[in-house]
């Protein structure tokens, strides 16, 4: 028995990870987890080139390697965690909100008042203007503006995404997509990074016409097959400074580094925690930059993440 319990610490010494989810230890070399299907087998792994070694236990809890090798190009990848929320923000960049032009609106209001006695009618109009340079932020997009997508919408890397028949126009948008490493509540900026285990591709789906009409985004953003999502977490890399693109049948169409979000990823975080309590595995999309078009059926969509990998779906009518 002492023998075993030697084997189990010094197991836990080769793999601190066993304790404590989240960032990788400063100075560590980048990692990337995937969660995955073999056979009968459904596990967590860490990939090694193009194999992934199976790990024992839960990546959001305890966890060691093991000497269960299996080829990348054999297994299914699926979904990276299981939230139990996923979160999304509206707005967070700059070229995603609008051009480089100076807009000026201008809002007259028009006052008519009728004398009751004589019939006659006057009225009085008043203007005012509103100047906004294209590298300006309104106010509201200065915080943080996260909506929840459901978890149920989340497909994995060759996963379909299904355009309901009723939803006229759908959207593609490419975004990094914030993996919460345990639980958060009320963090401090300063330390959010601690929370979060890695960074995977996400795609947030989006029904325009549902997102302009409806009162909440419930459907817009939350459908079923809205929210591809993978096909790793990477760990250890710079977050706030990855190149992200989108390419559409092979066509880039979205193109910016994540260093262009205004609000970064410990801000996100952060921010989130001080109103909802992150749990292990939940997700956060941090919105996506540029302009987005019309998906169509057989359309190929990818999203690439500097350091991530590329998450790859096809389109297809309901």
């Amino acid at each position: 028995m002492p023998s075993i319990r030697c084997c189990v610490f010094v197991a836990v010494c080769a793999f601190g990870s066993l304790l404590q989810p989240g960032v990788a230890p400063a100075g560590d070399a980048p990692v990337r987890y995937c969660r995955f299907a073999a056979g009968d087998t459904v596990a967590y792994g860490i990939v090694e080139g193009e194999k992934v070694r199976e790990l024992a236990g839960d990546l959001f809890g305890r966890w060691e390697k093991t000497n269960r090798l299996h080829e990348l190009g054999d297994v299914k990848l699926l979904v990276p965690a299981q939230p139990t929320q996923v979160l999304a923000l509206a707005g967070n960049y700059k070229s995603h909100l609008g051009d480089e032009r100076v807009t000026t609106t201008i809002t007259t209001v028009t006052k008519v008042v009728t004398d009751p006695r004589t019939g006659e009618t006057t009225s009085e109009s008043t203007s005012t203007s509103e100047t906004r340079g294209g590298d300006q932020v309104p106010p509201r997009f200065q915080i943080p503006q996260p909506f929840f997508k459901s978890p149920s919408c989340l497909i994995p890397d060759g996963g379909t995404i299904v355009l309901p028949r009723d939803a006229e126009i759908v959207h593609y948008e490419a975004e990094l997509v914030i993996v919460i490493g345990r639980k958060a509540r009320n963090v401090p900026q300063e330390k959010a990074l601690d929370y979060v285990l890695g960074v995977t591709c996400g795609n947030d789906i989006s029904a325009r016409v549902w997102q302009k009409n409806d009162v909440q985004w419930w459907r817009a953003k939350g459908s079923d097959t809205f929210g591809p999502c993978g096909p790793f977490i990477a760990s250890g890399v710079d977050y706030d400074n990855l190149l992200m693109q989108l390419r559409l049948n092979g066509e880039v169409r979205q193109k910016e580094r994540t260093s262009q979000m205004m609000q970064s990823v410990d801000e996100i975080v952060s921010f989130i925690s001080r109103h909802v309590t992150l749990h292990p595995g939940d997700l956060i999309f941090t919105g996506t930059p540029g302009t987005t078009a019309e998906l169509s059926p057989g359309d190929t969509v990818e999203v690439e993440l500097e350091g991530v990998g590329v998450l790859r779906n096809r389109v297809a009518a309901e």
